[in-house]
């Protein structure tokens, strides 16, 4: 008898996830809460929202999860690991200590300080703080974090000094307090870091495209495309950032009362010397990230996140394709602001096939209403390819793109261009 699986999330992580279980032979079940359209297909979805603990537990005992993977940050700080772990069944993602390195950008910071990872200057502005004198300590372009789960919208980075002092204040009204930070020169890559008390795994490292617009402009979003490996991340670089940066924060989580088990995202900025630092950690699995790191592993993905979230990741090491992989994500009219919802989606969504590697797709704000396919929210969709060199994997990920439809959507058309 295979092992069941509960997946929690509804975004294009999940679905990527999803996928990945799936093709574990040691999976019998895959079950989703909330899911999207997509998941719907391939697993068994169940009306329950990711932040709702009580339900996602109360889930998890009634099909008899042998392994429950959380996708999104809020219930991790929540504490839906915490009450897993206490009735036995075992949990992919930190408990809601080790989860504050992404529920608080002032707590990472602290940490970070304290270790001596190396990462941006920063400034705690209040009511109390001479603003003026503080955005100009550093100059433009400004930083401006909020220290709350904001889904990827609580960071501001801008050239117009009148645009920053307003987030300051507007976030300073509603959370009491800011971080400004000094910006880092360079070039950002993410590596998503398998990690518990016996160890970890660096997955390889991919690149995430967060600007709306083509060539890095406009507004930040939740990332309109990815891909992996990343170049930028040479060798040299990789072994530093695991050195400066994942080893010390590896003995920190791994020496705490409770261990961190789950994913630990860093976000990279590699300046022109190589030299790596730390623009963010986040406690999961990144998106669109996911979607093109989870089909680069090659061995059981269901073994690897069972190991690590008993404690035993050292025993069950992954081994890895030769792969590339490049996603570009489907955004509905009016992302990254609010979108249109609701409008069909068509054309051909099945896999695409082809000499020199395959594409599918990873749903994320998809749903079914009066058995059509529409879309639910701002990130639509994220068409996958994978091939044995970037440049196949981008011309197939285009191609499969171009077989769907939805009116007003967006999407960028240089995914890839720094490698390529």
């Amino acid at each position: 008898m295979g092992r069941t699986v509960l997946v929690v999330g509804g975004g294009g992580r999940e679905h990527a996830l999803t996928i990945g279980l799936l093709e574990s032979p040691s999976v019998s079940a895959v079950h989703v809460a909330p899911g999207n359209a997509g998941t719907a297909i391939i697993a068994t979805n169940h009306d329950v929202s990711a932040g709702d603990v009580d339900g996602q537990v109360a889930l998890a005992q009634s099909i008899g999860a042998d392994l429950v993977v959380v996708g999104p940050e809020a219930p991790l700080v929540a504490g839906l690991s915490d009450v897993l772990r206490s009735i036995g069944i075992p949990s992919f993602g930190p408990h809601a200590a080790g989860a504050m390195l992404e529920g608080s950008k002032d707590f990472a910071k602290k940490v970070m300080l304290d270790l001596n990872i190396p990462t941006a200057g920063v400034q705690h502005l209040t009511n109390a703080t001479d603003l003026d004198e503080a955005v100009d300590r550093w100059g433009a372009p400004w930083v401006v974090k909020r220290d709350v789960l904001a889904g990827g919208k609580g960071v501001v980075v801008t050239e117009n000094r009148e645009e920053a002092l307003d987030f300051i204040l507007e976030s300073i009204e509603t959370d009491g307090m800011v971080l400004l930070e000094e910006f880092l020169e360079g070039e950002e890559a993410s590596m998503l870091v398998m990690m518990d008390e016996s160890g970890f795994v660096a997955l390889p490292c991919s690149q995430d495209h967060k600007r709306v617009g083509e060539g890095d402009v406009g507004l930040n979003t939740g990332g309109m495309g990815a891909y992996a490996p990343a170049p930028v991340a040479t060798e040299e670089v990789r072994n530093r950032a695991i050195r400066e940066i994942v080893e010390p924060m590896h003995v920190h989580l791994s020496t705490q009362e409770s261990p961190y088990r789950g994913c630990l995202y860093v976000g990279l900025m590699i300046d022109s010397t190589g030299a790596p630092s730390v623009v963010e950690y986040n406690v999961r699995f990144g998106d669109p990230e996911t979607q093109v790191t989870v089909p680069l592993i090659s061995s059981d993905l269901c073994d690897l996140l069972l190991a690590v979230a008993e404690g035993r990741l050292e025993s069950s090491m992954p081994t890895f394709s030769t792969n590339h992989a490049l996603t570009v994500v489907l955004a509905a009219d009016g992302y990254p602001g609010p979108p249109v919802k609701g409008r069909p989606i068509t054309g051909d969504l099945s896999d695409g096939i082809g000499s020199n590697g395959r594409a599918f797709i990873h749903h994320a704000g998809t749903g079914i209403s009066d058995g059509q396919l529409v879309s639910t929210g701002g990130r639509v969709l994220a068409v996958t390819g994978i091939a044995s060199s970037l440049a196949d994997a981008r011309e197939l990920a285009y191609r499969k793109l171009s077989d769907v439809q939805l009116e007003g959507a967006h999407f960028r058309r240089d995914i890839g261009h720094k490698a390529l």
